[in-house]
């Protein structure tokens, strides 16, 4: 049935507002850190929180809003990056891993505290009353960022590695996920226990390690596959 005009004719606004109300948490997250609260983001907003709620449905889905706003810029970064380097012809694979691995390193050195947000969900286990919980069922935007990254990296792997049949697509896919695995472990623990480390000397490091590995596969790739 098709909808009345007077109801989609709102849509556009209501996406725009949306748009908003999610620049505002993200300014306020900087400016604040990641333990703000929904009155201090509704204020920085200029509105209140039943206001955010009747956009949003709860804090859930505010925190799933901004995640969703905070992958998307991940993922065209790491994408941009690995891509470059993947085309020009000077470097190879190993300078994908280190755009790619780069790439992740630099929003946690920009905005650490809108990583710590996303990352460690403070936001859902504040006191909420009647509203969901962090135990709730609820989309995991960041699980699922995880996921579209380490299939890119995927991907990646087995065309250089020429990983084929459904034995070679798996070890890639498991090599991929591996390696997101790696830098996430890493970047959470250069965050909470600054020593000076400089990322690109953390992208080194982390380079080196995953290269290492996957430079050795070619070999086992194409035993495995004669």
């Amino acid at each position: 049935m098709a909808r009345d005009k007077r109801d989609s004719r709102w849509d556009a606004h209501r996406e725009e507002r949306r748009v908003q109300l999610v620049g505002s948490a993200i300014a306020a997250i900087r400016r604040t850190g990641a333990g703000i609260g929904m009155d201090e983001i509704a204020a920085a907003a200029g509105t209140s929180k039943t206001v955010i709620y009747r956009h949003f449905g709860d804090r859930a889905g505010l925190y799933t809003a901004i995640c969703e706003s905070v992958a998307g810029v991940l993922l065209a970064e790491v994408r941009r990056a690995t891509g470059e380097a993947l085309s020009d012809d000077r470097l190879g694979p190993r300078a994908a891993v280190a755009a790619g691995v780069d790439a992740y390193l630099r929003l946690i050195e920009i905005d650490p505290e809108l990583y710590r947000f996303v990352v460690h969900r403070p936001l859902l286990v504040q006191g909420n009353g009647n509203r969901r919980s962090a135990d709730t069922e609820t989309p995991d935007p960041v699980n699922d960022l995880v996921t579209v990254i380490g299939d890119e990296i995927a991907v990646v792997i087995g065309e250089n590695l020429r990983t084929e049949g459904s034995d070679g697509h798996a070890a890639a896919r498991f090599w991929g996920h591996a390696i997101v695995g790696l830098v996430r472990g890493a970047a959470d623990d250069w965050l909470a226990r600054p020593d000076g480390t400089t990322r690109e000397r953390l992208t080194a490091h982390l380079t080196d390690l995953a290269w290492s590995g996957l430079s050795g596969l070619a070999s086992h790739v194409q035993e495995v596959q004669q």
